[in-house]
């Protein structure tokens, strides 16, 4: 073999499959069947070199750049800001507009059960020692007392550190048990609901039901959504074991278990917003108008992203998941 000839005869074609192996963004589909044609020529091109005219540069460069060609066929893709940027604008919204009706009603039902358990404990008086002591129970709701100073104990900066960190992993645990029919996670909500209603409750027997709310809601009412939101999430991905509906089973599980875990990534956003108010906010020297009106706001601003940009991402087709070319390909069945 002619090196030289050989050389001149293919070294076009290897710049064309460095310049493809080495590209950024998403290759065309006629440049993906190019990289593939390339590649294949420059296997066969290398192994022409090692049997015929084992030159140790030739061989070296063509090595390299079969490895990197097979590395650009092969490996995953890799995530980039635009795809952050995606989610952030189309995905996390459209998964929450898309399971709206699952969280919406876990919200209500857990908010009327704990509003029920907290009168239940405040016009039962009998029932407040099975809770605790008497000197413990003044140590909890008399002005000063740890409700108050809970949210003032530590640092801003850690407690709101502190806060996500628990609340995330209350959500992470709803999302990801979710996969067992659903069944953990009504106890994890569950626990979170009586611990909301006992605070009610045991405020309200004390009088101090005002001082309760004006400390939980700037902060609570973003926090138990996001709670209510991953607990829906985790209810309806246990329900898709159970029915998948028109999709086989394993391809539904695929589908609704990754928007589970993109519903996980944007929860912790939102927790961290949580988390900032509760630590920086809920425990100011403002007004408990002023702290009340930023959960509010904090509150309609969620709504206002699920509804408007979640709205119209669900209807244009997007639901939570990876793009369709991330996808794997899915059979089809009958209706």
């Amino acid at each position: 073999m002619d090196l030289d000839v050989f050389l001149s005869a293919h070294q076009a074609e290897w710049a064309r499959l460095e310049a493809l192996s080495r590209r950024r963004r998403r290759l065309t589909g006629a440049e993906a069947d190019e990289l593939v044609v390339l590649y294949q020529r420059a296997a066969t091109h290398l192994s022409q070199v090692r049997s015929t005219a084992p030159d140790p540069q030739l061989l070296g460069r063509l090595t390299q750049l079969v490895a990197r060609a097979r590395g650009a066929l092969t490996s995953p893709r890799q995530s980039s800001w635009r795809d952050a940027g995606r989610f952030l604008a189309a995905g996390f919204p459209a998964a929450l507009y898309r399971m709206r009706r699952w969280w919406l009603t876990t919200a209500l039902v857990s908010t009327l059960l704990a509003a029920a358990i907290g009168w239940w404990i405040g016009t039962h008086p009998e029932v407040l020692p099975t809770i605790a002591a008497p000197e413990e129970l003044r140590g909890l709701t008399r002005p000063g007392g740890q409700y108050e100073t809970y949210y003032s104990s530590h640092a801003a900066t850690a407690f709101a550190a502190q806060v996500w960190t628990n609340n995330a992993q209350v959500a992470a645990l709803c999302l990801v048990l979710g996969i067992f029919l659903g069944i953990p996670v009504l106890w994890v909500l569950f626990q979170n609901v009586l611990n909301l209603g006992i605070g009610i409750g045991l405020m309200s027997s004390a009088g101090r039901l005002d001082t309760f709310l004006g400390l939980i809601l700037p902060h609570g009412l973003l926090e138990l959504t996001a709670v209510f939101v991953a607990a829906g999430t985790g209810l309806r991905l246990g329900w898709t074991v159970i029915d998948p509906g028109p999709r086989p089973r394993r391809a539904a599980l695929a589908e609704e278990g990754r928007a589970a875990l993109g519903m996980a990534i944007g929860l912790a956003l939102v927790l961290f917003v949580c988390g900032v108010i509760e630590g920086f906010v809920t425990p100011s020297g403002l007004p408990t108008w002023a702290r009340i009106t930023v959960g509010i706001v904090a509150e309609l601003l969620f709504l206002a992203y699920v509804y408007g940009p979640g709205r119209r991402a669900a209807r244009a087709g997007e639901i939570g998941d990876v793009e369709a070319a991330d996808r794997g390909a899915r059979q089809p069945v009958a209706a």
